[in-house]
């Protein structure tokens, strides 16, 4: 199964800067991670895409699963692994990419 999201970067400049919205729907460590870019709103923005790829991938797979239960953390390489209730999730991978005003995620759900 395959999902794809594209999202544009204005939308989340407004969001981001509501507190709730951002811990409500991203993990601790996403949240560090994407602070400390030089781009931030582009990195929570393209992480937000991830989750939304993930989900229509995973869609009636896994059970009972919101987009506030799928987070990523970048391997040592960079690369971004998927985390659903914080678990590694070693059978779905995902790729990111982003421009100034807009950002795309894919996801893939091997068998």
């Amino acid at each position: 199964m395959i999902g794809i999201d594209i999202e544009e970067v204005s939308r989340f400049k407004k969001l981001i800067k509501d507190k709730k919205f951002v811990e409500r729907i991203f993990s601790e460590d996403e949240i560090k991670y994407c602070s400390s870019r030089k781009n931030s709103v582009q990195h929570f923005a393209v992480r937000f895409a991830g989750k939304e790829a993930v989900w229509k991938a995973v869609n009636n797979k896994i059970k009972n699963i919101v987009i506030t239960d799928i987070s990523f953390k970048n391997s040592l390489s960079g690369k971004p692994e998927v985390y659903i209730k914080n678990k590694k999730i070693k059978n779905i991978e995902v790729s990111f990419s982003h421009t100034k005003a807009i950002v795309t995620a894919i996801a893939l759900l091997k068998s």
